[in-house]
């Protein structure tokens, strides 16, 4: 295998040359500047608090992240898939942040693989240069989340299902594995609807069915990625299990769809994968996205006969018609729940620009559109990444541990209380950051019990300022303001708590 790569290298050496150029830009627009805008918020210090007490305190879970549905958690293996660089970055949410940037430039080459495998090594390069430098696949990837992994996850899945059409039954255990994962562990609701298209790929390739050996492994495989929701499900008297029968079945969430839910629907589908290859949709943009819609219709008979082809193709039909019968969590469907088909519509989307560069009008057209991508993501996507963090609503870790040292400084060695207000209510975020940053960094965490002097920090809440006032209202009756700094969208207050 090492002969034949290197073979393959030596022979296209410009091509690689290229391609590796690609992948190291799609890394630095990942990680550049993360210790400071990184984006630490309600969910990543829900997160955080969970693996410090895995880490430091050793308690085990069994669930993970709750899901955009009420009651209905994810599985753990997100938590204890990033746990390793918490621990190896002393706590640091950058490590992990930066862990899961290299894991969406793997996703990148496998794309790259994946592309030259199915039409050639032009559609290969032109996966990597849009899946690296599309300004929202850039900041999905700096996204702290579990969605993030599955950007990996799924073009592992579209790799195992070419493995097995080509007769690799040890394929069927990673698809297993893979598909489980994505849906119990990392996924969204877009997720689920790999399972329909797994079924029809057995149909199709039922002469490629795993053997005995491959079928155990894959449902041991398959069921390890949901044991622990069930273990925890058996354990509380089946809370999951109730909450996802009331989801599913008693909400009726699978319903034959309006017209007009369709045409709102279809809306939010080109919306969702458009702005993945252009971060502004104007004029110019629209016709580019047109005519490669155009190009994909004349190309459309020859790219199916790859079963490869098919395979991306069966993928991304698989959610976009299921997601039309599926209208749950009120029907609403945010972009991140598609993080599971970012990749692999861009793979579709390459295949297709891939085959047209094998024509000299193709060329043109793809060289022309490469042109405007870029132009259209990465001069945005270096303004966002090089932002200083210093305007009036901005937000980031900088920000935030620029408010804590300002706490530490200001009180110097003397014991303090913290109040804090964020929206969503809920401070996940400085919980943590007082607990790490306070703690470890600054070598100790504020008081619990009530004493004179009292730190109020608060972020800006532009779209219920009334909770904000009532939030300060109060605070005006447990503490006299003594000095204020703030730092972008945040606050802080020095005051003497009022004696009863």
């Amino acid at each position: 295998m090492l002969v034949k790569l290197q073979k393959e290298i030596k022979s296209h050496l410009v091509i690689y040359i290229v391609l590796a150029a690609v992948l190291l830009g799609g890394l630095f627009f990942r990680v550049y500047r993360v210790d400071k805008i990184l984006g630490f918020y309600f969910d990543q210090g829900r997160d955080a608090l969970v693996i410090w007490d895995l880490i430091y305190k050793g308690e085990f879970f069994l669930i993970g992240p709750t899901t955009g549905l009420a009651g209905i958690f994810r599985g753990p293996y997100y938590y204890y898939l990033i746990a390793p660089f918490y621990f190896l970055g002393s706590g640091s949410p950058v490590w992990p942040s930066v862990f899961l940037a290299v894991t969406t430039i793997f996703a990148g080459l496998l794309g790259y693989i994946l592309g030259k495998k199915i039409v050639g090594r032009e559609a290969g390069i032109i996966f990597a240069v849009i899946s690296s430098f599309s300004f929202n696949i850039i900041f999905a990837s700096r996204w702290l989340s579990n969605p993030t992994p599955m950007l990996a996850l799924s073009m592992i899945l579209v790799w195992a299902m070419i493995k097995v059409t080509e007769g690799k039954k040890w394929g069927w255990p990673v698809i297993a594995l893979t598909s489980g994962l994505s849906l119990f562990n990392f996924g969204s609701s877009g997720e689920l609807f790999y399972f329909p298209a797994i079924f029809i790929f057995l149909v199709w390739q039922w002469k490629n069915r795993p053997d005995l050996k491959n079928l155990i492994i894959s449902v041991i495989l398959f069921t390890l990625t949901f044991a622990p929701l069930v273990l925890f499900d058996l354990k509380h008297e089946g809370i999951l299990r109730n909450n996802i029968i009331s989801t599913f079945g008693q909400e009726k969430s699978f319903v034959v769809p309006s017209m007009n839910f369709i045409s709102e629907r279809t809306k939010i589908y080109y919306d969702i994968f458009t702005n993945k290859i252009f971060q502004s949709r104007g004029e110019i943009e629209t016709y580019m996205l047109g005519a490669a819609g155009v190009i994909f219709l004349v190309l459309l008979p020859g790219l199916f006969k790859d079963k490869g082809f098919r395979v991306v193709l069966l993928l991304l039909l698989s959610a976009t018609i299921g997601l039309y019968f599926y209208q749950g969590n009120y029907g609403v469907l945010y972009d991140y729940y598609m993080t599971g088909y970012y990749l692999i519509f861009i793979l579709l989307f390459s295949l297709v620009l891939g085959k047209a560069w094998k024509y000299p009008l193709g060329k043109a057209f793809v060289v022309l559109f490469l042109i405007l991508f870029l132009k259209n993501n990465v001069e945005i996507a270096m303004s966002r990444i090089s932002d200083n963090l210093d305007g009036p609503g901005s937000i980031g870790l900088l920000n935030q541990k620029q408010s804590i040292d300002w706490i530490y400084g200001d009180a110097g060695g003397r014991p303090f209380n913290v109040d804090v207000y964020v929206p969503p209510v809920i401070p996940y975020a400085y919980d943590y950051l007082f607990r790490w940053y306070g703690g470890r960094i600054h070598g100790r965490e504020p008081e619990v019990n009530q004493i004179e002097l009292l730190y109020t920090l608060y972020e800006d809440d532009p779209p219920h300022p009334e909770r904000l006032e009532a939030w300060l209202l109060r605070q005006k009756g447990i503490g006299k303001v003594e000095e204020s700094q703030s730092f972008g969208g945040i606050t802080v207050e020095r005051r003497t708590r009022i004696k009863e």
